[in-house]
């Protein structure tokens, strides 16, 4: 027995001797880090460009700041390692971006260089760094409508397949006549891609914004209901006794014990329904609606302008792993019990 406080006591030593160590390998990678975006920067600076683009002034800068912002990380992790009062968990955090941030040097020196430098690549379909900042500049009003409009069709469409989900898969597993009826429905239609349903969403509703955000709440509704029906089922039945031997009502076992019990179900239905109703909401602004990034990508690829549609791809996915990390950010401020159990 008294070999344990020992043995604690020698894996704390060795993670603190440790530590150091993993930030000084960090503060090396940021300084490679500044040192890849400055040789960046001499790159675009001083090796011509085959042809003239624009914004090539705006790319150098950009590097330059990406450079300062490697040797402030390195700063900050040297600081971390001579002062035992530095912020550590600040600290592990930004200099666990230094490998992204030398590889990402790495990436974007190449990509300039077989686009605007040496073109390997052919244009139009393959565009230099620069003609997305120039995408940026010149197109952010038309980009800028196209995610507002984007945003409001995929929240509106989500807030309802998530409530419609929700309350199906709390009912399901609730009541037996309920699910009786509606778990063969689920059972038939819910696995169909939301997608399929296009011809017929298009033709009975009024507008194609209607449509949409019915093909979206279909594509969110799946999986929140199958969830939460689980969720809800699979609560441990002593809970109920106990509520009832304590006088609960009915409506108080679901409001207070099945579906505070179902909520890590839940979540895990609405990560799943938001992938999902994402897919969905590009395919339903290519084929009908005439505005949102869907269209804005079509529009690109007509008037081949890869330029702008790669600018709306990565638009896209910013936007679409925001929305994620949010959701995971409500579900650790709701589910403080479980933080980190998720990971994203």
């Amino acid at each position: 027995m008294s070999s344990h406080p020992h043995s604690f006591e020698l894996a704390a030593l060795d993670a603190r001797s440790t530590q150091p160590r993993v930030w000084n390998r960090r503060v090396t990678i940021a300084s490679l880090a500044a040192m890849a975006w400055l040789s960046s920067a001499a790159i675009t600076q001083w090796w011509p460009d085959l042809d003239d683009w624009p914004y090539t002034r705006e790319l150098l800068f950009l590097k330059l700041a990406l450079a300062v912002v490697a040797v402030l990380i390195g700063a900050l992790g040297w600081r971390a390692t001579a002062s035992a009062k530095a912020d550590a968990a600040r600290a592990n955090r930004w200099l666990a971006s230094a490998p992204w941030l030398l590889a990402l040097a790495f990436g974007i020196t190449a990509w300039e260089i077989v686009t605007a430098k040496l073109e390997w690549l052919p244009r139009p379909f393959f565009a230099p760094p620069q003609a997305l900042i120039g995408v940026y500049f010149d197109d952010m009003p038309r980009l800028s409508s196209s995610i507002v409009h984007s945003l409001g069709l995929l929240l509106y469409g989500y807030a309802l397949g998530a409530a419609a989900g929700f309350v199906v898969g709390v009912s399901v597993g609730w009541s037996k006549a309920v699910g009786y009826w509606v778990h063969p429905v689920l059972r038939l239609i819910g696995p169909l891609p939301a997608t399929a349903w296009l011809p017929l969403a298009f033709f009975f509703f009024p507008s194609s914004f209607s449509a949409s955000v019915f093909l979206i709440a279909l594509a969110t509704a799946f999986p929140v209901a199958v969830l939460t029906w689980s969720g809800v089922a699979s609560v441990n039945a002593a809970y109920y006794d106990v509520a009832r031997t304590l006088g609960a009502r009915p409506w108080f076992l679901i409001l207070r014990v099945a579906i505070p019990a179902a909520l890590p179900s839940l979540f895990v239905g609405l990560f799943m329904g938001l992938g999902a109703s994402f897919s969905v909401l590009i395919v339903a602004e290519m084929m009908g609606v005439k505005a949102g990034l869907g269209w804005y990508l079509q529009w690109a690829q007509g008037w081949a302008a890869y330029s702008n549609m790669y600018a709306a791809l990565l638009v896209m996915a910013l936007m679409c792993s925001g929305l994620i990390t949010l959701l995971f950010r409500v579900r650790d401020r709701l589910l403080s019990w479980q933080k980190g159990s998720l990971k994203w």
